[in-house]
């Protein structure tokens, strides 16, 4: 029997955010850089580099709320930007996640059942809502931006078939507080996107120049590799030419985000990350959930278009990696009443050959 496979859905940079936002116009949209939003009833994470003690520069929020469940849901991806910090590993980047109850304090009992009750499909039912679910305060206004993609994509209704694509939040509010030497990076909507609705854009052009480039420094013999066609549901097939299982590995990752070269975040709640280099034993010993004991699937992964974007808005800060893989509690446990973030798992993947994402 074929494996299901889960819908992946892609993140892409958009609008800049202008202001300060406050209010669930904040917290309910998903971004790059900026400041950490806080859910009403939990307090916003400050995390520090455990190698050199510094703040961690926010990297990603991502809200993702689960289809069903009453519960707000907000994911942030921290990172150090100090320069000696860039190898620093999961020492130098953090996630953490925040919850609370849409619904009125007396239901929470319920509330907690019901989510302790929701099957995993459930999860990713409405993931392309990252930027609004709320019933506390109209939704933003939307529109339609896919950059370079946007003319071959005129044809295709993706009113209909996507939500929440840009965030226009139009409630400007006080300016958060920002603590002094606090690392920011100049913050930007993330937009979404289903990876399904790309594949009939796949130009394979600039994934085969990079693997050229990189034929020529590792010395790996690639043009058969390069007649392959786009995986099928999985099952693709490679010409009987022997390369490393590192080199396989790099490939089916290129050929992958050929079709949207752009995407700075893969989602796939309990889907399958996609691999720049091989996995390790990180990947199948992964630590349990640290508040019910429960196991970690992953969430979702940070790509690599996403290091040029990463402007620092103060102190010439940058950081460095290939991808970044969020694993987090399958429960996503909750307890009744608390009030801080909870710190979830990330395995670090450097780029096997970074100049060819410059």
């Amino acid at each position: 029997m074929a494996a299901i496979l889960k819908r992946v859905l892609l993140g892409l940079r958009d609008a800049p955010v202008h202001g300060s936002p406050t209010g669930p116009g904040a917290w309910t949209a998903s971004k790059l850089g900026g400041i950490p939003d806080a859910l009403p009833t939990v307090a916003a994470p400050r995390p520090v580099c455990q190698r050199c003690g510094q703040p961690l520069a926010l990297v990603v929020q991502v809200y993702c709320p689960l289809e069903g469940s009453p519960f707000h849901r907000l994911l942030h991806v921290f990172a150090c930007a100090c320069p000696g910090c860039s190898t620093g590993g999961a020492r130098s980047w953090k996630v953490f996640r925040s919850q609370c109850l849409q619904v009125p304090e007396r239901e929470a009992q319920d509330a907690q059942k019901q989510e302790n009750s929701l099957a995993a499909e459930d999860w990713c039912e409405g993931a392309d809502d990252w930027g609004s679910d709320t019933e506390e305060a109209p939704s933003p206004q939307l529109t339609l931006d896919f950059g370079n993609d946007a003319s071959s994509a005129k044809d295709v209704d993706w009113t209909a078939r996507l939500q929440d694509l840009r965030l226009q939040d139009a409630v400007l509010g006080a300016a958060h507080p920002v603590p002094p030497g606090l690392p920011l990076f100049l913050p930007y909507y993330i937009c979404v996107a289903d990876e399904d609705d790309y594949r009939d854009f796949v130009n394979l052009d600039h994934a085969h120049s990079l693997l050229r480039d990189y034929q020529q420094r590792e010395g790996i013999a690639m043009d058969q590799l390069l007649s392959q066609s786009l995986p099928n549901d999985g099952d693709e097939k490679y010409e009987k030419t022997i390369i490393k299982s590192g080199d396989q590995t790099f490939y089916k990752f290129m050929k992958r985000i050929a079709a949207c070269q752009e995407q700075i975040l893969r989602y796939s709640w309990s889907g399958e990350p996609l691999f720049l280099t091989c996995p390790t034993s990180e990947v199948t010993e992964l630590p349990a959930c640290s508040q019910c004991g429960g196991q970690r699937i992953f969430e979702f992964q940070l790509m690599p278009a996403l290091v040029s974007m990463l402007k620092s808005a103060n102190l010439g800060l940058s950081v460095e990696f290939g991808t970044i893989l969020v694993y987090t509690c399958e429960k996503s446990c909750w307890p009744p009443n608390h009030q801080t973030p909870m710190e979830e798992f990330c395995i670090i993947q450097e780029d096997p050959d970074e100049l060819l994402f410059k």
